[in-house]
């Protein structure tokens, strides 16, 4: 059958994840494959990365075979306004959206004030942060990593606890604080538990040296503030470090009313 490989966009809060899990919960692929065989018939979608529920997805790739010709416009007709198919490229019939994959890049958005728009795209944390500390401590998750204290517990014995992380940067921008951080795979849940950490390390109660710490790390950041931002097949990454959802400017005093 003829291969395809799809950029999605979607909002996670709603659903229970990427991976379809039958008729009993909601799941982006699940919602993607009525769409597609409303359309085109038998069909056969995987994608490169399993977010979790309520994670989001700037663009996951996703691979759809199918025997006849693919219109996105009238799948996205199909599909709820928080999944969106952003593009189609005709694709080597042997490509597969995550075994080729090179790299998965994370970025996780904490927000310092409470927003009234952005809740469901951060983790507003009320304490002030050290950003300068939370920064150093990023610095020092690049390279080659047991991170055994970042895995969920639930997660197979016999499962390496090995990454190799490519990148990792944390920048603030207006009133959030951004951390990105790109690898070839990821632990469960092990992104989120470093953002947690990293927090910590903000608030003055945790040492900057992540890697040293080798105890579980129980705390998990909220699902919301996590998007999937790119996978990446051998090209350069090269996005600027931004919000992919912004928290809007507080205006000043003289402009309230």
């Amino acid at each position: 059958m003829p291969t395809y490989k799809l950029t999605i966009e979607y909002e996670g809060t709603r659903y229970s994840g990427w991976q379809a899990q039958g008729n009993t919960q909601k799941t982006i692929q699940g919602h993607l494959l009525r769409a597609a065989q409303s359309v085109l018939g038998e069909v056969d979608i995987g994608g490169a990365g399993r977010t979790d529920a309520g994670v989001h997805a700037a663009a996951q790739v996703a691979h759809l075979r199918a025997h006849k010709a693919i219109d996105i416009r009238k799948i996205n007709d199909l599909l709820p306004h928080d999944i969106h198919i952003i593009r189609a490229e005709r694709a080597s019939d042997r490509f597969h959206a995550r075994h080729d994959a090179v790299s998965r890049v994370y970025l996780y958005q904490i927000s310092t004030r409470r927003s009234a728009f952005a809740k469901p795209f951060v983790w507003w944390v009320k304490d002030k942060l050290d950003v300068a500390a939370m920064s150093k401590a990023a610095a020092t998750l690049a390279g080659r990593h047991d991170f055994t204290a970042f895995a969920d517990k639930r997660m197979k014995e016999e499962d390496s606890r090995i990454v190799v992380v490519e990148r990792c940067e944390l920048a603030r921008s207006g009133d959030l604080i951004l951390f990105r951080i790109q690898a070839s795979h990821f632990l469960w849940k092990m992104v989120r538990k470093l953002v947690a950490y990293l927090v910590e390390v903000g608030r003055g109660s945790a040492g900057v040296n992540v890697l040293a710490h080798r105890e579980p790390w129980q705390p998990t950041a909220p699902p919301s503030g996590l998007f999937l931002e790119a996978i990446t097949y051998g090209e350069p990454f090269d996005r600027p470090l931004e919000p992919i959802v912004p928290v809007a400017p507080v205006y000043p005093d003289k402009l309230r009313t």
